[in-house]
Parts: structure tokens; sequence; C-alpha cells
């Protein structure tokens, strides 16, 4: 049973990668943040340590983890809870590959071949069910949650799809959303794709 008591929730994702630069899949591939992506977690993290916020929980994969773990550093939270079903869209066979190389290797028609991409179904099925479970184990409390682009995006779509906004996620970004109290329950945004953080290193 869905708890009556507000959980809010702040949907990061992490920071900039080598292959988001190069605009490579990613998926569950396993990339590291470069340099400008640690300055980004640690931007981020200076900022929320002007929030309230009381844990955190992340995707397995090194991109989210060391930015979540940067986050909890200026939090002071000691720990940071892994879920592995906070992973990206897996990407198949698609996944090291831009665009270009895509189109060079399967044509232009590529998204409607078989490349063993996952669904979104899928997608918003993991991500929903981690977030009906942090709902209900942290009723009340501020949950940071460190995740990827399609996943992020998807689970916006389609728990809030009133506020939902197509477009790309900035690398930092925060989308908050908190829970409704009473009966019906429901979730509504509280910001979308918020990168405040990143605007003072852009004009350096």
């Amino acid at each position: 049973m869905k708890s009556t008591i507000a959980t809010k929730i702040g949907w990061i994702r992490h920071g900039s990668t080598a292959w988001n630069k190069e605009g490579r899949a990613q998926g569950h591939s396993d990339i590291p943040l470069d340099e400008e992506g640690l300055e980004q977690a640690e931007l981020l993290g200076r900022r929320l340590s002007g929030e309230q916020w009381d844990v955190i929980y992340s995707s397995d994969l090194m991109r989210a983890r060391v930015t979540a773990e940067t986050v909890a550093k200026h939090l002071g939270i000691g720990e940071v809870n892994i879920d592995p079903r906070l992973r990206e869209a897996s990407g198949g066979l698609t996944e090291g590959t831009t665009e270009a190389e895509r189109i060079v290797k399967w044509g232009a028609n590529w998204r409607e071949l078989d490349l063993k991409r996952e669904t979104p179904e899928s997608v918003v099925g993991r991500g929903s069910k981690v977030l009906e479970e942090i709902a209900e184990r942290h009723p009340g409390q501020n949950v940071l949650v460190v995740s990827h682009g399609a996943l992020i995006g998807q689970c916006m779509k389609a728990w809030v799809p009133n506020d939902y906004v197509d477009e790309h996620l900035i690398n930092t970004s925060i989308s908050t959303i908190c829970s409704e109290t009473g009966e019906g329950g429901g979730w509504v945004c509280e910001r979308f794709n918020c990168a405040k953080h990143l605007e003072s290193a852009a004009k350096h």
C-alpha cells in the first residue's frame, strides 16, 4: 500500500563522459566520468549541500556511482545504495557506436532492426519498480537517485506525464518529483532538468 506521507525523489543524470561527447551509445557499457564530469559532480554536490537530502541511490555503473559518491560526500551521507535496476537502457549491439557508424553498419533504418536494444517498456518497468520500493522504504524523506538519461526520461514521462518535457537531459541535471498525500496518491513534478549549478562554470 502506498504511504500517505510525502516522499521527494530527486532524479540526477550522471556527469559527462568521453562517450557522451563523442555521441556513442553507452547503455550498460561501464564508462568512467571524464574530467568535466568529475567537475560537474562536484558542482552539483556543493549546490545540493544547501538542501535537505537524506538518502542516495545509484545505478551500479561507474559514471553514475562516482557521481553519487561525490554528491554524498558533500551531503555528509556515508553510504550510497547501489541498485543495478537503475542502469541505463541497454543498447544491445549499438553500444559503443555513433549514429554515423550505425548508419554505415546497418543502414539509415537501423532503429527498425532487431539489434537487441532494451524496450522502453522494460526500462520503465524496472525503473518504476525501484521508485515504488524507495517511496515505501523512505516515507517522508528526500531521496536522491543517480541514474541515466533514457531511464530518467522514460520514468518521468510515465510518472508525471503532464510535467514531462521531451528534451535532452543535461549531465548532472536534477529533476524532482514529490508524492501527493491522501487518497489517490500520485506524483507532482517540482523541477525538471535543472542544471543551474553549471552556469557559473560556463562563465569561466
